[in-house]
């Protein structure tokens, strides 16, 4: 069994090559140690990091390193708890006093506390264990010695609750800036504390894990993340976008005929395919950001889907027009009689097009979420092999049966 005789400096160096993993790989890392040592390493770890890990791990192994747990974690009850939830993230209060605590006991009591945890605020809980006050650590030690915490503490202070999710937490708290925060159940019993840089810390983690999850990239591969493991997480979500690919070249297919009749039509295929999928991203973009605040409880989602397939339509109509410009004039100049009709088809595509290009970059979250996905899951994908098939199809669609 390996143990780690190394030094402090070394143990938080192997925290950071830990946490950098993601949770298999940071098994893997972590198979033969000592389950003191385990605990030790997962106790530098951000506490979602660390809860991470454990939830991976099978019954036994992580009921052995809870067991190990240093003095301050709360990770047997953090688990209780959903993932990309408060309650993930909490802590032990080091200082927790009943009502009625004098101001000189409670000094006395965190003589020892300040030798191993960080103390910013103390809570004062009533004998059944509500939070009804907090103190900070520097009045307690201009307060009166006599006094009892009640007197200087302020009542009924802002906390959190496990069950809130991070971006609801997030909300509450930006306006704040405590550095540290409780965290109270639905009846008010003080379960746990929370520090203000690692709500931060987690937040930034699932906005950056955002825009990866839009194109299949899994929220667990990180830079460290072994060759065959990342190519685990990232395949099938290719082979989707294959099998969606094909899709959209069976469409063109179809109109073989006709694309061999008029040579022009292949040009403007990428034009129109590009302006639809960025408009449509656009659309997605915007309604993820309202889905990730919280904005999307205060509107129909129906209102969102039409404003956005009309926006879609107005820009599709001056994009359609500059490219059904551009094809009339390349058309005149080789003679073509049928100048102006493929002219008056690409604007008609591209401003179709684009409007079902709004309606799907905000429907498709929507719609996975509906179906218990992460609304960010691989949408992206799922969105340009749409965009791409209504958009090619109907301009070959149009062209054929208006010029041909």
């Amino acid at each position: 069994m390996t143990v780690i005789d190394d030094p402090v400096v070394d143990l938080e160096a192997r925290a950071q090559r830990l946490a950098a993993l993601d949770p298999a790989s940071a098994l893997k890392r972590l198979e033969g140690l000592a389950t003191t040592d385990v605990a030790a390493l997962l106790a530098k770890l951000p506490p979602a990091r660390a809860n991470l890990i454990l939830a991976a791990m099978d019954a036994a192994w992580r009921e052995r390193v809870l067991a190990a747990a240093p003095a301050g974690t709360d990770w047997r009850d953090s688990q209780r708890y959903a993932e990309g939830t408060v309650g993930r993230l909490l802590e032990d209060p080091p200082a927790t006093f009943r009502s009625g605590t004098k101001v000189a006991a409670a000094i006395e009591a965190l003589r020892s506390v300040v030798r191993e945890r960080l103390v910013t605020y103390l809570w004062v809980v009533d004998g059944e264990q509500h939070l009804i006050g907090v103190v900070a650590f520097r009045d307690l030690l201009y307060a009166d010695r006599d006094a009892t915490l009640d007197d200087v503490m302020i009542r009924n202070p802002f906390h959190l609750r496990p069950d809130m999710q991070m971006v609801e937490a997030m909300r509450e708290v930006v306006t704040r800036h405590f550095p540290v925060y409780p965290v109270c159940d639905e009846r008010g019993f003080l379960v746990g504390q929370v520090r203000g840089h690692v709500l931060f810390e987690q937040q930034a983690f699932e906005i950056s894990a955002q825009a990866g999850a839009m194109v299949g990239v899994e929220k667990e591969e990180r830079l460290a993340t072994p060759l065959l493991r990342a190519f685990r997480f990232r395949n099938p979500w290719l082979l989707i976008n294959l099998l969606t690919v094909f899709i959209s070249a069976a469409v063109v297919g179809v109109f073989e005929a006709s694309i061999q009749q008029i040579v022009v039509l292949a040009m403007f295929l990428p034009v129109l395919s590009g302006v639809t999928g960025n408009l449509g991203c656009q659309a997605l973009a915007v309604m993820l950001r309202g889905m990730t605040l919280g904005e999307l409880r205060a509107h129909k989602v129906a209102a969102i889907v039409g404003k956005e397939g009309l926006l879609g339509l107005l820009n599709g109509a001056v994009t359609g027009a500059l490219a059904g410009t551009a094809m009339f004039v390349l058309e005149m100049r080789d003679g073509n009689p049928a100048a102006l009709t493929l002219g008056l088809v690409t604007l008609v595509a591209m401003a179709g097009s684009c409007g079902v290009a709004g309606v799907a970059g905000s429907l498709v979250p929507v719609l996975l979420r509906r179906f218990g996905a992460d609304p960010a899951t691989a949408s992206s994908i799922f969105l340009t092999s749409l965009t791409d098939a209504t958009s090619m199809g109907s301009f070959l669609l149009l062209a054929t049966w208006l010029v041909l």
